[in-house]
């Protein structure tokens, strides 16, 4: 997995570990969007066909198994993807495996969210990458490259502080050094001022003398 200025993280559900039965196949929805995923998934489960020994109790077991691991699967990917909100790239892609039902049942997951920084701005930066954080911890039970993710967005986080802090510093430095220069023009107008009325020439045009605080 790669987090760079663009290049998006994918958060993705670890494969459990399941009964493996007599039948197995296993397939990936690459990159399909999830209406799409959907459409394929009915259309697979209405043209298979249940296997003869779906009563067996080992048989039974693992589809339980499956089916509770495409609800988690599901759920997880969801969470990712509500916390993410517009920093998802696209839509939930599963792989999947045939139940011994003839159907398919997603096993592993992933979204992907973009985790570029914003360039100048170190605020806006610092507010992305704490969503970031949370959509990868959003699930109940974050993988752990969701944990990855997220320990790269607090480091990122961290970043864009140390930078606000720095553009701030920079910007008070800059308005000082502005009113200092005020000041030393001010100073300057009524020395010469001052000088003028004491060598005994006229007062300015407007018969009145600056005074600074």
């Amino acid at each position: 997995m790669q987090i760079g200025s663009s290049n998006p993280a994918s958060f993705s559900v670890v494969n459990a570990t399941l009964p493996q039965p007599a039948n197995k196949k296993s397939v990936s929805s690459g990159t399909e969007k999830p209406e799409k995923v959907e459409a394929a998934d009915k259309s697979n489960k209405a043209e298979s066909k249940p296997s003869k020994d779906e009563h067996d109790p080992t048989q039974k077991r693992a589809l339980n198994e499956l089916q509770t691991r495409d609800r988690e699967v599901r759920a997880h990917e969801a969470a990712h993807k509500a916390a993410g909100g517009g920093l998802v790239k696209s839509g939930a892609s599963y792989s999947y495996e045939r139940g011994p039902d003839g159907k398919l049942y997603a096993i592993g997951g992933e979204v992907s969210i973009d985790t570029s920084p914003v360039a100048g701005n170190p605020q806006a930066t610092l507010q992305k990458a704490n969503q970031i954080r949370a959509a990868a911890l959003a699930p109940a039970q974050p993988s752990g490259q969701d944990r990855a993710v997220a320990a790269q967005a607090a480091v990122m986080a961290s970043k864009a502080r140390a930078d606000a802090s720095a553009a701030r510093r920079e910007e008070t430095q800059q308005n000082q050094a502005s009113n200092q220069e005020d000041n030393n023009t001010g100073n300057k107008t009524v020395t010469e001022q001052y000088q003028a009325v004491a060598n005994g020439q006229h007062m300015p045009d407007n018969n009145t003398i600056d005074l600074m605080a």
